[in-house]
């Protein structure tokens, strides 16, 4: 009678690595479960493709390069373009200056976006990151 609606939000909830706020990454970042970034990374960061990864930018963290993960949650900074398998959440202290590909969407009032939110149906293909252009290179 009554139609249950999928509850929306992030499928993952385990945090098994931890980049602290002192770190600074060169290169590309392959996770797999959860990641939380404190730190600074250039280069690509993707979780482990075909599982439900979740990627936490907390609000110390930035990312000069592309993101691609089942579930990310964003209160830093990006520059580069981000993928989401599922969840994308922009806190109130996120500011991405790329493009985000999400099948669903939430963003805090204070978050940022410069670029384009797109919208992938479930069918979808991921798009590949070495597809995107590398903003380090512009």
């Amino acid at each position: 009678m009554f139609s249950k609606k999928k509850s929306a939000g992030i499928r993952q909830s385990k945090l098994a690595t931890l980049i602290a706020h002192d770190v600074r990454v060169t290169g590309d970042l392959q996770f797999t479960n959860g990641l939380r970034l404190d730190g600074y990374v250039k280069g690509n960061v993707s979780g482990e493709s075909g599982s439900q990864t979740l990627l936490v930018l907390s609000d110390r963290g930035s990312i000069e390069g592309n993101v691609h993960g089942y579930d990310v949650v964003i209160n830093g900074k990006i520059v580069g373009d981000v993928i989401a398998d599922h969840f994308v959440e922009l806190q109130a202290n996120a500011h991405v200056t790329g493009n985000i590909y999400y099948q669903q969407l939430r963003m805090d009032c204070g978050a940022s976006v410069d670029g384009k939110l797109t919208r992938r149906e479930r069918a979808e293909a991921p798009v590949p990151l070495t597809s995107m252009v590398d903003p380090a290179r512009e």
